[in-house]
């Protein structure tokens, strides 16, 4: 990649949540829930500048507060419940491609909100794979206990089931027998402005994964999930 590529980390943290209201500035263990996220990205050794894309001011205040970057309000039309997150972040890239304040990035890590378990070592894992060269984009993935082969089903409108990968795969009687299958976790995602301002969907083109055990890819989208990542955070710490 040549010199030494300039890395900036993007929080995309909507004001509107359905499952828990306020969840990005939720209290998690004393902390709002954008905080881990902000604090891990200033650990990271290749991540320069960490910056906050949202709707809401409450939110914008509680990022500054704990060192992001808040250069400007999203606007209202890539906020919405049904607004595809791709479109803000092209509209990050566009506004980095236009400011003069800080250097234009080479690589953009999208950290959410909502994975406060994941570790600063596995997102700096994330970012040298990316830098290896041979990806377009790189996520982060943890073994699942489930195959769409074995042990997942459809059900149609007479609720019948049919086995995901009925058409593809020839039955067998184990799990054991297929190849291994993983959760896409939402702990990172790497990837270039070219790539997110030209593909749609970030699993097109040359996806490359880092493996991470499946608590650290916890994803906060319910109250359950929020008390399950607060027994494992006491628990780390020893409480």
């Amino acid at each position: 990649m040549g010199a030494k590529p300039i890395v900036h980390a993007w929080i995309f943290a909507r004001g509107g949540s359905k499952g828990v209201p306020r969840k990005n500035i939720r209290p998690l263990c004393g902390k709002p829930l954008i905080a881990y996220a902000i604090e891990l990205a200033k650990k990271s050794k290749y991540i320069s500048e960490v910056f906050v894309s949202t709707d809401d001011r409450e939110i914008a205040d509680t990022a500054a507060r704990y060192g992001a970057k808040v250069p400007f309000m999203r606007p209202s039309e890539l906020a919405q419940d049904k607004s595809p997150e791709r479109l803000a972040w092209r509209h990050a890239v566009n506004w980095n491609r236009s400011q003069t304040q800080y250097p234009k990035m080479d690589i953009m890590v999208s950290l959410p909100a909502t994975a406060p378990l994941r570790t600063v070592e596995e997102v700096d894992q994330a970012i040298e794979l990316y830098m290896q060269g041979s990806a377009d984009t790189v996520i982060a993935v943890s073994p699942s206990a489930h195959h769409p082969a074995f042990n997942m089903v459809y059900l149609d409108e007479r609720n019948q089931a049919e086995i995901i990968m009925s058409k593809y795969v020839q039955w067998v009687s184990n799990r054991q027998s297929y190849p291994k299958a993983y959760n896409i976790t939402t702990a990172v995602y790497v990837t270039s402005p070219d790539y997110v301002l030209t593909e749609d969907v970030y699993t097109r083109g040359r996806v490359k994964s880092i493996i991470i055990p499946e608590e650290d890819g916890v994803d906060i989208d319910t109250l359950l999930d929020f008390k399950i990542a607060e027994l494992i955070m006491k628990e780390r710490k020893g409480e």
